[in-house]
């Protein structure tokens, strides 16, 4: 497409491997699939990759935490806002995932866009484009946990910095810390394995 200017406008959509073509400045439900989703998902690095372990620490395997500690600390959370928690950072298949200290340094303009991706997300698999307010605190507080533990166990963070940072997380159950404490990167295809098992099994 030419601009007024008869230059060609940049592109804003990007082709995926089921074949769809997602704008990513007028994101369609219509464009968005669960396996291009966990595909991406496996591939990108928390962290910008600076973690421990033979692999990269995954946002596939930051989404499965954060759902199981969403679902650890309100024991009758809903299927469908353990899905919005496996979900919650499914903008970052096609961004990527900027660490804090960069999103701080953009413009609104990006929070904006991740969220309108987000909420045609919602849209696609069945949610509320827009989440209840105390889901989001729930779900940014098992966001939250899930990054100290990552911090402290893969990430070379101190209890005291990881502390400072994410907060020291409360109301876990004893099991649930302890596989906290022993947190291990997957190899991609089994995080996006892990990923689409957990999705169906939320979804069905």
């Amino acid at each position: 497409m030419n601009n007024v200017s008869g230059k060609t406008a940049p592109r804003a959509w990007q082709r995926m491997l089921s074949g769809r073509r997602l704008d990513l400045l007028d994101p369609s439900p219509l464009d968005i699939e669960i396996e291009d989703i966990a595909h991406g998902l496996a591939r990108v690095a928390r962290w910008n990759g600076q973690t421990s372990g033979d692999y990269t620490f995954s946002v596939a395997e930051h989404s499965l935490l954060v759902e199981e500690i969403a679902g650890d600390i309100d024991g009758s959370l809903s299927r469908e806002y353990r899905l919005a928690a496996l979900l919650h950072d499914a903008p970052e298949y096609v961004i990527g995932d900027l660490i804090s200290p960069f999103k701080a340094a953009l413009s609104l303009d990006y929070h904006a866009f991740e969220a309108r991706l987000l909420g045609a997300i919602h849209v696609r698999f069945g949610l509320p484009p827009a989440l209840p307010d105390a889901t989001t605190k729930l779900i940014k507080r098992a966001d939250k946990a899930a990054a100290y533990f990552e911090a402290t166990g893969l990430a070379g963070f101190s209890l005291d910095e990881a502390r400072r940072f994410f907060g020291a997380p409360k109301g876990l159950s004893p099991k649930l810390v302890t596989w906290l404490t022993q947190l291990s990167p997957l190899p991609a295809a089994e995080g996006q394995a892990r990923f689409l098992k957990r999705y169906h099994e939320l979804a069905r």
